[in-house]
């Protein structure tokens, strides 16, 4: 680590999990991730229709928080951006965590609107992945953001507050599925799809997806598919059939939480979510006939790395989308 470099700490705080990723800013504008951290969190759990976040998550996050503090401070010239996305900006005590978090961590965290991180996922993927006419899904935990692309373009940019913690514990998805219980959040799941009319414009086309659900699917198929362990495709750019992602969904149905969790590809702390993290991407892909998916590593924080070195004077344009 040259200390004297310029680096980029992207603080992303989801629903789920929070992530600190620090780039290393080179002369020419290119970039090299130097560092990546994840933990999970939950934050957005048992928030209830109340929308309160609970005492043991904010315990977990800043606890995390905290962790990412020491880290950053290992670094000289280092500018730190944090966002949060659905779980605070749902929130209805956001401010007092938000002021708690910054007492506690010194983090300034920017809460950004649904249609901003939709924006943002565009910018993370249109950068790095070849789409010229498709949907864009990123699946959270407390929301769901969904882009459409003609001619390379966003023209359209959603945000549905429905995520994958969400849907799990509203529809008790959590270990054994019953089939009233997954009936019940398919129909909610098409229900809320089915008013965004212009989906219909990417009938028969292709699907991006991203989030941590849908890239367990991804890393699932990609263990499947692999001839032997160190020859395994990567998770961007990775594509698969609609029968090929119903086959792994599938078994991943007739299987317990525990039972998940054993499967390669799927983190033991997404076990319990990852069927209603799901459910969107397999709605979309029912009601719109969709060909293929492809799956993107590049979302949220790379939209925001992208902003900032165009924008490198100004953090506020990367909040003006």
């Amino acid at each position: 680590m040259n200390k004297d470099s310029q680096y980029l700490a992207i603080i992303d705080l989801g629903s789920n999990s929070v992530r600190l990723k620090i780039d290393q800013i080179k002369l020419d504008g290119s970039y090299q991730t130097e560092r990546y951290e994840k933990r999970y969190v939950r934050l957005s759990s048992n928030m209830g229709p109340e929308k309160i976040l609970q005492p043991e998550p904010i315990k977990r996050t800043l606890k995390a928080l905290t962790e990412f503090r020491q880290i950053c401070n290992q670094y000289k010239h280092l500018k730190i951006l944090a966002v949060a996305t659905a779980a605070v900006r749902q929130a209805k005590n956001q401010t007092e965590f938000l002021q708690e978090v910054k007492k506690k961590t010194g983090f300034v965290i920017h809460v950004i609107s649904g249609e901003q991180e939709a924006y943002l996922d565009y910018i993370g993927v249109s950068r790095t992945l070849a789409l010229k006419d498709g949907v864009i899904l990123d699946t959270g935990g407390a929301s769901m953001e969904i882009i459409l692309v003609k001619d390379g373009q966003a023209e359209e940019v959603v945000s549905i507050p429905l995520g994958s913690v969400l849907i799990s514990q509203r529809y008790d998805l959590g270990d054994r599925i019953s089939a009233p219980d997954l009936f019940n959040a398919i129909v909610k799941v098409d229900q809320v799809l089915s008013k965004e009319l212009w989906l219909n414009r990417i009938r028969h086309g292709e699907i991006v997806a991203l989030g941590g659900c849908n890239r367990a699917l991804a890393k699932v198929y990609r263990w499947q598919q692999a001839v032997n362990s160190s020859r395994v495709a990567p998770v961007h750019g990775l594509t698969m059939t609609p029968d090929e992602a119903y086959g792994i969904m599938q078994q991943l149905l007739s299987s317990s939480k525990s039972e998940r969790a054993k499967i390669r590809g799927v983190n033991k702390e997404r076990a319990d979510v990852i069927i209603g993290g799901l459910l969107p991407l397999m709605s979309i892909i029912r009601q719109q006939q969709i060909q293929q998916i492809q799956f993107s590593n590049s979302g949220l924080r790379e939209g925001l790395l992208f902003r900032y070195l165009e924008h490198e004077t100004s953090l506020e344009n990367l909040f003006t989308l």
